[in-house]
């Protein structure tokens, strides 16, 4: 199976209760009032060490901003007492970078909560590999089969091309030693530059690192980006990449090529193919912590105020998530949203297509199971 971890798909069919939570709250307020995310992202600090010429949030402008360890662990109780199931630690910096990772890995886990990490690698460290047990998955951005395509991609020195691969393998390591089962994986972005390098890539991460899986997805416009270098990307000569990648599958080792994503994505290109006309996962079933504080109903819409909610510096968790500015930002998805304006692919797409055949286009004859 290459995609065992349902990365092009949706985990939502795992949630039945919380499905007709959302549904009954897609009808009024008061039940939508305390329906809460059962998955966040979290900025754990504002600062990167890459400026990736792909990046989607260039426009919030890197800050050295860090979320304080204290006040997060108060919330993160709050979170996993009202129903937040996971959290990856990702966000407009490097993750890594906060001074207490370490600690804010054992907060989260003590709060009944889910760990992962989407990060660039670089910077992994001892206290980070000694909490490795208490997270459930690491994602490393490696978006490069050679040192100087990488370089060049995350704009970047040759040698963080061998640090990431010295700290992954290192990594895998310690998962052995400590008898663990955290999952340890790469993605990548498929773009012009890299493309003649995804199999060697794979070769790297199967046989050098051993690492269990490889993302490789399409590029999605943010909108608010101030980079434009790759929007509009026609993905139809790069399909048949799938087969030569299917060919490096192993028992420990899948490459998730994510082709019905790009699929998607050559669907709105050429102006065909279904979508939904409502975003029923916004405000329900995820949100993000930006570095200052600030939660967002999506991470897509960061620094739009119409989607901040509050900061949790200043209230708490639940404060802010059945408060005024919530249930006005629910009201907006809900009759205001033209989700033609929303990113493409963004992370609550086959969530929102998979509410959507619950709801507005359901097949004839439902009863019939």
């Amino acid at each position: 199976m290459s995609d065992a971890y349902a990365i092009d798909s949706h985990k939502l069919i795992y949630h039945p209760k919380r499905v007709v939570q959302v549904m009954d709250g897609w009808r009024n307020w008061e039940a939508a009032k305390s329906v809460y995310p059962l998955y966040m992202e979290v900025s754990p600090v504002g600062a990167c060490n890459h400026r990736c010429t792909f990046c989607a949030v260039d426009y919030i402008g890197y800050k050295s901003v860090m979320l304080d360890p204290d006040i997060l662990q108060a919330r993160l109780v709050e979170m996993g007492a009202k129903g937040v199931k996971s959290i990856m630690y990702a966000g407009e910096g490097e993750p890594l970078l906060h001074k207490q990772i370490a600690r804010i890995i054992r907060d989260t886990k003590a709060a009944g909560i889910d760990v992962a990490f989407t990060t660039n690698g670089t910077v992994m460290n001892d206290a980070f590999y000694e909490a490795l047990p208490l997270v459930s998955w690491i994602k490393v951005s490696l978006n490069a089969g050679s040192a100087e395509t990488y370089a060049k991609v995350h704009q970047t020195k040759t040698s963080d091309f061998e640090r990431v691969i010295k700290n992954l393998t290192r990594a895998v390591e310690v998962r052995k030693a400590k008898q663990c089962d955290v999952v340890i994986g790469a993605q990548c972005l498929l773009l012009p530059e890299n493309a003649d390098e995804m199999v060697e890539l794979a070769l790297i991460c199967r046989d050098v690192i051993g690492l269990d899986y490889l993302v490789i997805k399409p590029y999605s416009q943010h909108m608010f980006s101030e980079t434009h270098l790759y929007e509009g990307i026609d993905y139809s000569p790069y399909l048949k990449l799938r087969q030569q990648l299917d060919a490096l599958n192993t028992e420990n080792f899948n490459v998730v090529f994510r082709e019905n994503t790009m699929k998607k994505t050559l669907d709105a290109l050429h102006g065909s193919g279904e979508r939904y006309e409502k975003c029923q996962a916004t405000p329900f079933l995820w949100a993000y912590v930006m570095a200052d504080g600030s939660l967002y109903s999506c991470s897509a819409y960061l620094l739009d105020d119409r989607f901040n909610l509050g900061n949790l510096n200043e209230q708490s968790f639940q404060d802010i998530w059945e408060g005024d500015k919530r249930r006005l930002n629910y009201e907006y998805v809900k009759k205001d949203l033209d989700i033609k304006e929303c990113r493409l692919n963004c992370r609550m797409d086959e969530v929102n297509r998979y509410m959507n055949r619950l709801t507005d286009a359901p097949v004839p004859h439902v009863n019939f199971i």
